[in-house]
């Protein structure tokens, strides 16, 4: 009887062992395919340009062996692409903004953040108002004057849904110039590209969007900056005033960021956060830093998911004084 009992110890022993090997083996082998990462939008724009920039120094630093590719999966403000996200496993990560968060609140889409996981805050940059070059327009003060006297009398162009931070900038500024934000008109657009295409061919009068959207065309005269949303001028746009020198007392930034589908394992949180910290302080990412006007603005995982709740606050309360909210 002690024979066998000692020979079946034995192998309930290989057993746990075994399934330990194999338990740890499955987390060290990750990932064992394709990379995919989520631009959820049309090519142009920085959910784009974000998206391939990781791709391009994940690649160029030999970060990550596996083959990477950049997948645009537009339409719904990110929804299309995020509702993808959510049932993909760790392999495939999403880029994120604002529109994760006011897409719910404007009862737009059952997702918020808390149903994937969050990786890291990315960037952020400055926002600009801008007008066709042939505008009257010269300053934002000036646009916010004719909204304050009559808030139908403008079109507004933004891109890729109400809710994000290009949108919630302006409702910001026109709020604090005496704006009735609620009456506004805002025509929306899937990109960067064709919000810049529908404000030179005049199908609206005013586009928000990022600085990397429209410094290089503001600079060719192709479109005319009147505002940014920084603190201090923007270097290469010293021309522009920013909001608060124009009397309008207001400073906003415009964040991006990336998230995982929904129950990533520790182990794949883990991952990612190395992968993205030791990417945001390469060569290579402070180039694109400095080469789209984005400033660094990293938090990892934990930190991200913190970010995004008090987020959620802001931006309930912006939506509110906007009329979209109750």
């Amino acid at each position: 009887m002690k024979k066998y009992v000692g020979i079946l110890l034995v192998i309930l022993m290989v057993f746990i062992v075994g399934c330990s090997d194999q338990s740890s083996g499955s987390a060290e082998d990750f990932p064992d395919g394709n990379i995919e990462i989520i631009a959820p939008a049309t090519p142009g724009g920085g959910w784009d340009a974000t998206a391939r920039a990781m791709q391009k120094i994940f690649d160029d630093e030999g970060l990550i062996d596996a083959n990477i590719n950049v997948a645009n999966k537009p339409g719904g403000g990110g929804e299309v692409g995020w509702q993808y996200l959510k049932s993909q496993d760790a392999h495939t990560i999403s880029i994120n903004s604002s529109l994760v968060i006011t897409n719910n609140l404007l009862g737009q889409s059952d997702l918020t953040f808390e149903d994937f996981t969050p990786l890291g805050i990315l960037s952020t940059e400055w926002i600009s108002v801008a007008v066709s070059p042939d505008s009257s327009y010269d300053t934002g003060a000036q646009i916010m004057e004719d909204l304050k006297e009559d808030p139908t009398s403008l079109k507004i162009g933004v891109a890729p849904s109400l809710g994000n931070n290009d949108h919630l900038s302006f409702v910001q500024a026109a709020h604090e110039f005496g704006v009735d934000v609620s009456q506004v008109e805002f025509m929306i657009y899937e990109s960067g590209g064709d919000l810049l295409t529908a404000l030179l061919g005049g199908h609206v009068d005013v586009a928000t969007m990022s600085v990397s959207e429209s410094k290089e065309q503001h600079l060719a005269g192709e479109l005319k900056v009147v505002a940014v949303s920084s603190e201090e001028r923007v270097e290469g746009l010293e021309e522009v005033s920013t909001w608060q020198e124009q009397g309008v007392d207001m400073v906003f930034p415009h964040w991006r960021g990336v998230m995982g589908p929904p129950d990533m394992t520790e182990e794949e949180i883990a991952y990612w956060d190395d992968k993205i910290s030791t990417m945001v302080e390469t060569d290579g990412w402070k180039s694109v830093m400095e080469n789209n006007d984005w400033e660094p603005f990293y938090h990892n995982s934990q930190e991200s998911k913190e970010f995004l709740a008090e987020q959620t606050e802001q931006y309930d309360e912006l939506l509110q004084q906007a009329g979209l909210t109750d």
